[in-house]
C-alpha cells in the first residue's frame, strides 16, 4: 500500500467525468437550495407583515422573484457546463488535459452553487426586512429594494466567475 494510498493518488484515479457531473449537480442543486431558503425567509415575513398591512403583498413579491432568479442562475450555468462535456477516447480519460477539464467544470459548479446559496440567503433576508419595513413605512420600500438588487448581484458575480472558470475546460482531441 505505502505511497499508493495518498489523497492525490485517489483524486487522480477518479474519472474527470465524475468530477464534471458532481460540479454540474452542485451548481443546480445548491442554487435551488439557496433560492428555496431565500423564498422561505422572505415569504414567511411577507405573510406575517401582510396581516398588518395587506397592501404590501403584491408589491413585495419582487423579493420572491429575486430569490427565484437565483435558481435560474444555477440552471443556466448547469446547461452551460453540460455543453462543455465531450467524449474522449478511453486511453485519454486520465490525460492531464482531461483531468484539468473535469476539475475546471467541478470548480465552476462549486463556485456557482455556493455563490447562489449565499445570494439566496442574502436576498431572502433583505426581502424579509423589506416586507417588514414596508408594512411600517411605505417610503422605505424603494430604498431597501436598491439594497436587495445589490445583494442579487452576488449571484451574478458567481455566475460570471463560473463561466470564466469553465472556459478552461478543454478535453483532448479525439485523434490519437
Amino acid at each position: 500500500m505505502g505511497d499508493q494510498a495518498t489523497w492525490s493518488h485517489a483524486l487522480v484515479k477518479i474519472s474527470p467525468y465524475t468530477f464534471s457531473a458532481i460540479g454540474i449537480a452542485v451548481a443546480i442543486g445548491v442554487s435551488v437550495l439557496g433560492a428555496a431558503w431565500g423564498i422561505y425567509i422572505t415569504g414567511s415575513s411577507l405573510i406575517g407583515a401582510a396581516i398588518k398591512a395587506p397592501r404590501i403583498t403584491s408589491k413585495n413579491l419582487i423579493s420572491v422573484i429575486f430569490c427565484e432568479a437565483v435558481a435560474i442562475y444555477g440552471v443556466i450555468v448547469a446547461i452551460i457546463l453540460q455543453t462543455k462535456l465531450e467524449s474522449v477516447p478511453t486511453s485519454q480519460i486520465y490525460a492531464p488535459e482531461s483531468l484539468r477539464a473535469g476539475y475546471a467544470i467541478f470548480a465552476s459548479g462549486i463556485i456557482v452553487g455556493f455563490a447562489n446559496l449565499v445570494c439566496g440567503l442574502c436576498v431572502g433576508i433583505i426581502g424579509s426586512s423589506c416586507a417588514l419595513s414596508d408594512a411600517q413605512n411605505s417610503s422605505l420600500f424603494v430604498k431597501i429594494l436598491v439594497i436587495e438588487i445589490f445583494g442579487s448581484a452576488l449571484g451574478l458575480f458567481g455566475v460570471i466567475v463560473g463561466i470564466i472558470m469553465s472556459a478552461q475546460a478543454s478535453w483532448p482531441s479525439k485523434a490519437v
